[in-house]
């Protein structure tokens, strides 16, 4: 892959979709609706136009306000942006997804979805309860449903106009080979945690051989420790090339042919995160080879249960 001269534009064609995802993407988790508007609208400003969302996230709403009142002050039009949410696990069920997404779409305002991801490949008793649970607290699996009958429902959504795309999130490597074998609708993305502690290169070239745009969330290891922004390489990298730490983490992402989602409430950060400039090959080389931390942050690939994702209490 040759160098670019500027990261922050970068668009990835969909092979299995309509249109472009923009590398760069902003994610809505932020607990806070007012905050995530706010932060929504701050990103739209600085110049990302790839928003995601998610039903779990409580946000689509406020995702929703944010981008009608962007468009309408003309900070940007609806064809540029690439907007996403995804199907909880309890609306698994054919019967339930289409249902899930019209739902979806009206809180977010919009006539159409760039795509809809399933949000794990696992499923939950179908229901309101967005986490069920038995009398033990222990959660409740549906069984009667399996992953290729929810993607053939979502596949129809595709036929049906409102959906340009349709991809997975938190998947392993043998899950996704187990649907790109069978799918008429091939996923277009495959969403998962991905960073210089979890690169990926197995499922990374899996998804290049099919065409699937691999797109990173937590790409600065969601502030965890081991924190990925204090890690001698990319510090090092960092100095070099007069850019922060982050910077150098989301720079190597995107240079390397992945998309990814960043998140914060802070408008300086947003600011940082969209501002990233290539990286001189040996330091990508560097990055690959000289990087000794290996770790996961997130055990959603094993429950379904997205480890940064705030329980949301009965109301």
């Amino acid at each position: 892959m040759s160098t670019p001269r500027d990261l922050r534009h970068i668009t990835i064609p969909l092979v299995h979709g309509s249109g472009a995802i923009p590398a760069l993407g902003f994610g809505s988790l932020i607990p806070d609706p007012v905050a995530a508007k706010q932060a929504v609208k701050a990103a739209l400003e600085v110049g990302f136009r790839h928003i995601d969302s998610a039903e779990l996230y409580r946000t689509e709403g406020a995702v929703g306000d944010a981008v009608k009142e962007a468009v309408g002050a003309g900070v940007v039009k609806r064809e540029a942006l690439f907007l996403a949410t995804k199907l909880w696990n309890n609306n698994h069920r054919p019967d339930r997804v289409k249902a899930a997404f019209e739902a979806s779409l009206q809180r977010l305002q919009l006539d159409y979805l760039d795509c809809y991801l399933m949000h794990t490949p696992f499923a939950f008793k179908p229901g309101d309860e967005l986490f069920p649970a038995n009398e033990r607290g222990e959660l409740i699996y549906d069984t009667e449903v399996t992953l290729v009958e929810t993607w053939r429902a979502m596949e129809r959504l595709v036929d049906e106009g409102k959906c340009r795309s349709i991809g997975l999130s938190d998947i392993t490597l043998e899950k996704l080979k187990a649907i790109v074998a069978v799918a008429r609708i091939k996923p277009a993305i495959v969403q998962v945690e991905c960073h210089p502690y979890l690169p990926e290169w197995e499922l990374f070239d899996f998804c290049k051989q099919h065409g699937i745009v691999l797109l990173a969330f937590a790409p600065l290891g969601h502030g965890m420790e081991p924190k990925i922004v204090d890690d001698p390489v990319i510090k090092a990298i960092a100095w070099q090339v007069g850019k922060t730490p982050a910077q150098v983490a989301l720079a190597w992402a995107v240079q390397r042919g992945t998309a990814l989602l960043t998140t914060s409430t802070n408008p300086a950060h947003i600011k940082e995160n969209f501002d990233i400039s290539p990286l001189p090959q040996d330091a990508m080389q560097e990055m690959q080879e000289r990087i000794a931390t290996s770790i996961r942050l997130n055990a959603v690939v094993e429950t379904g249960v997205p480890g940064f994702v705030p329980r949301p209490t009965s109301e």
